[in-house]
């Protein structure tokens, strides 16, 4: 059933897509649909959390109540403003089809939210037959070893303990970083390079606060 901290209605407006993970490839209409939440109201408790069931393969390896805990770590002046965070389910025919990041920030209408989308059950990210850049190895590297080309297909196999603190650190703090960015305006948001280098080094320089939310967490 989904979790809805707070009633919320649909828009037909849309803003500005930020961020998110490295893309296959874009297709707006998901992006619109993505969008599609109504201003919060001045009585409305932020952030307004939203958790959908994923479907029957996916799931979501933190929890929106983990997510709203793990922003709130951060500064406040980080975290003022946004609006929502969503855990979002997709069709599987849009993750095996390359059109989804794992995470993104949208803002506009009033809205500023953060979406984190489910992963595969079988803990296996799927790279491409393309071998990953020598940065993007290094980068999952880090977080999980198991890398490997099988028939031609690259891939990642994650453990829960390493997933959860990606999602924290890499995903919604590199989301925040967006957030941060946006309201600074520290780059141009058609200079997507400097936008992503900037979300980056925030999450990095949030890696200890992840680390000891991630702890905190499994300790409860």
């Amino acid at each position: 059933m989904n979790k809805k901290q707070t009633p919320w209605k649909k828009s037909r407006t849309f803003g500005d897509i930020y961020g998110g993970r490295t893309r296959l490839r874009l297709n707006d209409n998901i992006f619109m649909r993505a969008h599609s939440l109504k201003r919060p109201n001045s009585s409305d408790q932020l952030p307004i959390l939203i958790q959908d069931n994923p479907s029957r393969d996916f799931f979501f390896p933190i929890s929106v109540d983990d997510a709203k805990e793990a922003i709130q770590a951060l500064p406040e002046d980080d975290y003022r403003g946004i609006t929502h965070i969503w855990l979002r389910r997709f069709n599987k025919s849009e993750y095996e089809k390359g059109h989804l990041p794992l995470a993104e920030f949208i803002c506009g209408s009033g809205v500023r939210v953060i979406i984190l989308y489910p992963f595969p059950k079988n803990m296996v990210m799927n790279l491409g037959f393309k071998k990953p850049s020598d940065r993007k190895i290094k980068e999952l590297s880090k977080w999980c070893g198991d890398i490997k080309n099988t028939k031609g297909n690259w891939s990642i196999k994650w453990n829960i303990v390493a997933l959860k603190k990606y999602y924290i650190n890499c995903l919604l703090y590199h989301e925040v970083g967006h957030h941060v960015d946006w309201y600074n305006r520290c780059w141009s948001k058609a200079n997507n390079k400097q936008l992503e280098e900037f979300a980056d080094q925030y999450a990095i320089q949030k890696t200890a606060t992840a680390i000891r939310i991630f702890n905190k967490l499994e300790n409860n």
